[in-house]
């Protein structure tokens, strides 16, 4: 696996954790260089080495091999896992190259600080997912075309960024850099929020009993698709973005409580119908006149930071250090 665009060798990618995220992960990364995964289930280890990959015995046994090869930790369990594995992180490779694909990212960077301080930690999120589980549900083209948020502050390490932006980028993802903060919100709205909406939607279809529960097709079908995740793992990533989501639910209730009152009053659903028919054409249109521009210089940080924030993504990493360029394409002037 060579590095970002200067033929230098990536770092191996130890990956901890081999659910949907975790699994998919480990079948992507295998063309492209040496990788191995670790899971607390020694079923879920025994199916990964019977799939032909690189699975470990132990968890102290993966993090020394990486800390003797200064490869990528990716923390790919479950967020209520994450603790016990930052806390032995923390013990046996303190100054880990280290990443995770969890959804929520704040409290993610909080728990690294606490225990595993000297880390090299950049926080990514792959937004790619089924409502499956498990190491059978994974696929080596789930990253395909998805959008992989990259963390960064005016702390980061620029190298280890560069390590995880290329990682994703050779699976087919685009890499949206952002503030942990900033990510946070806008997951509530558009991950967080739609599943507890799909949740809701589908109490509301069952509850109006066996006809009409037959009569649904597509538009409940998809509009409750991530109802079928395991309620654990919508409770982990929903509860640790709890403030943010909050204040996600506030505006949808909001709209359907001026929608409602509207209903009962004169009968008309005109402003809910043409917002949200706007906003999905603002939605379908996102990437419509990107341009492209090559960063480079001493606030590359902060020039990535702006290009996610617009609603950009970078394209190819190149070089090293202070060498480094980066490749992006972005609707707005920066």
């Amino acid at each position: 696996m060579t590095g970002p665009g200067d033929g230098s060798p990536s770092p191996e990618i130890f990956v901890l954790g081999l659910g949907l995220i975790g699994g998919s992960l480990v079948r992507a990364a295998a063309p492209l260089g040496p990788v191995a995964g670790w899971s607390p289930s020694p079923e879920t280890r025994s199916a990964a080495a019977a799939d032909g990959f690189t699975v470990h015995d132990t968890l102290d046994e993966t993090i020394m091999r990486a800390a003797e090869r200064d490869g990528l930790l990716v923390l790919a369990a479950p967020l209520t896992a994450f603790e016990t594995l930052l806390t032995r992180i923390g013990e046996l490779a303190p100054t880990a190259r280290l990443t995770d694909v969890a959804s929520v990212k704040g409290v993610v960077a909080d728990q690294v600080e606490s225990l595993c301080p000297s880390a090299r930690y950049i926080g990514s999120h792959p937004m790619a997912g089924t409502a499956s589980s498990g190491w059978a549900a994974g696929s080596a083209t789930l990253f395909d075309g998805a959008a992989w948020v990259t963390c960064l502050d005016e702390m980061s390490d620029l190298q280890v960024w560069a390590d995880v932006a290329h990682l994703a980028l050779r699976m087919g993802s685009r890499v949206v850099p952002a503030e942990a903060p900033a990510h946070d919100e806008a997951v509530a709205r558009v991950s967080h929020l739609p599943h507890l909406l799909a949740l809701a939607l589908a109490q509301v279809g069952e509850a109006g009993g066996s006809l009409a529960l037959s009569l649904a097709a597509s538009s409940f079908a998809d509009g409750t698709r991530v109802a079928g995740t395991r309620p654990e793992l919508i409770r982990a990533m929903c509860e640790g973005n709890r403030k943010a989501l909050i204040s996600a639910m506030d505006d949808v209730l909001g709209i359907l409580g001026v929608a409602r009152g509207s209903l009962a009053s004169t009968g008309s659903l005109q402003k809910i119908t043409s917002g949200g028919h706007e906003a999905r054409e603002a939605f379908d249109n996102r990437y419509a006149g990107l341009t492209e521009l090559t960063l480079s210089g001493e606030d590359l940080l902060d020039q990535l930071i702006s290009v996610g924030s617009a609603g950009g993504h970078v394209t190819a990493v190149e070089g090293s250090g202070a060498q480094t360029q980066v490749h992006v394409r972005y609707p707005d002037e920066i």
